[in-house]
């Protein structure tokens, strides 16, 4: 069957768009700190995949006294690759296979997006990290764009932001900025060994609302630089092959006009 467009199709199709939100909001986990708590709405409708990622990462308990491994103030804070268990460094955390990147959500302050390996688009596991400044000129476009698929509710922004100004010390990688409480670089010098009462420890992570639409006034900004930057890629590739080809051209010319002169 051929689809033609039609006056009475269009309207159909606004009237659907017009009923159905673009995006709808739905799962909500409590973040269960030392610093305290704070909750996040999941976008389960706009990045499903990672979403079901995550959450499988919650419901086996993998999150359980995982450890906050990284802080920059002014940029992000990472967790969920570690966990403790008495003993420093931290343990990884058992990893399940990868999940394709769904990079339609900017990264700006309070989101929560995968963490990725450098130079591999799809290879997101179990990593996050929340966004504490606008990072949407760097992380939208860096690594093919890292998936956001959450966004920080209410006052929880305070509990990250004191998680990201917590002092930071190198154990080398990838505990290079890992945050440390009561711990000072003297501590550090005189070979004492980090525990729990240092550690920013996240203790839990459960969902505390699994509706199938929850805070839908919730309007999550899309990564509209990802695509611009592809494009200009390609625009720049289409530019360069036709400036190759008028090149060849023009060298042809040239060779073909001293022939002709040599003759």
């Amino acid at each position: 069957m051929t689809l033609t467009k039609s006056k009475g199709f269009s309207a159909i199709l606004l009237s659907l768009v017009m009923v159905v939100p673009l995006s709808v909001q739905a799962t909500v986990v409590e973040v269960r700190t030392v610093l305290g708590n704070f909750v996040v709405n999941l976008y389960d409708e706009t990045t499903p995949k990672t979403v079901e990622n995550f959450l499988s990462y919650v419901n086996s308990g993998e999150y359980a006294n995982s450890v906050v491994h990284r802080t920059q103030a002014n940029f992000v804070m990472q967790a969920g690759g570690f966990t403790y268990n008495n003993v420093f460094p931290p343990t990884a955390i058992q990893t399940s296979a990868a999940v394709e990147n769904e990079p339609a959500l900017s990264n700006v302050r309070g989101t929560i997006a995968m963490a990725k390996v450098g130079g591999n688009v799809n290879s997101a596991t179990s990593q996050w990290f929340i966004n504490v400044s606008n990072n949407a000129a760097n992380l939208d476009v860096q690594n093919g764009g890292f998936t956001v698929f959450g966004q920080v509710l209410g006052n929880g922004m305070e509990i990250v932001d004191a998680i990201a100004n917590t002092p930071n010390f190198d154990y080398g990688a990838p505990f290079t900025t890992i945050p440390l409480r009561d711990f000072t670089s003297t501590d550090k010098s005189a070979g004492t060994v980090p525990t729990d009462s240092n550690l920013v420890i996240i203790t839990d992570i459960v969902i505390i609302n699994d509706a199938v639409v929850t805070n839908p006034s919730l309007n999550p900004a899309a990564n509209t630089l990802l695509a611009a930057s592809t494009e200009n890629a390609s625009n720049d590739s289409d530019s360069g092959g036709s400036m190759g080809t008028l090149l060849v051209s023009l060298l042809a010319a040239v060779a073909c006009r001293r022939r002709l002169h040599k003759v």
